[in-house]
């Protein structure tokens, strides 16, 4: 999704995870009438579905980027959440991380624990909110390309928020959105073996 600041992008996406409630109309999402869902029943359907990445990593402090990972799993009551939490970053290259906190890693680095901790759940929806917005062109250009590869790993659709017109670029579908409504909707070019399918 692309659009000017303040269209509407990120607020849609958070419609869209059921973070936040439509005042009118309808939000389905993964077959589900998000509107007729409880509270209780939007955080099970976050938590087996769908992973957030925000542009400003939301990671608890406290905790060690395993167990910033590994905590969601915990809360589901998988068996395996550390093995699971320990494998999704090493697939972001972080096996030797592990066992740092937030302040102790770069923004990049970051923003890595925050794709692992998306991704550990094995979600069938990505929602990634400027995921490149507070870091340098090197990074960023690491993180589009780990999210495409989360991306194919787990067969999630990926709906992405960005300002970068190249990156949209890249998806198989591009919304634009001006003053929060839809003012273009059109298939982006043929995808290429670094493209996404959403």
């Amino acid at each position: 999704m692309t659009g000017p600041s303040g269209s509407g992008k990120s607020s849609l996406l958070m419609l869209m995870g059921g973070l936040e409630r439509a005042t009118g109309g309808t939000v389905t999402a993964l077959g589900q009438d998000l509107g007729q869902l409880g509270e209780d029943a939007l955080a099970r359907l976050r938590r087996d579905n769908i992973g957030v990445v925000f542009q400003s990593f939301h990671l608890i402090p406290t905790l060690t980027a395993l167990e910033n990972v590994a905590t969601p799993l915990d809360l589901a009551g998988a068996p395996d959440a550390e093995a699971r939490a320990e494998a999704e970053l090493r697939a972001v290259g972080l096996a030797h991380r592990m066992h740092h906190y937030p302040a102790q890693m770069s923004g990049g680095e970051q923003q890595r624990v925050a794709l692992a901790r998306a991704a550990a759940p094995r979600p069938r929806l990505i929602l990634a909110d400027e995921p490149t917005g507070n870091l340098d062109g090197s990074n960023g250009a690491a993180i589009v390309d780990l999210l495409f590869d989360l991306h194919d790993r787990h067969g999630a659709t990926l709906v992405l928020v960005t300002h970068d017109m190249g990156l949209a670029a890249r998806c198989a579908r591009v919304l634009h959105l001006t003053d929060g409504r839809l003012d273009e909707d059109r298939a982006a070019a043929p995808r290429t073996s670094e493209g996404l399918r959403a």
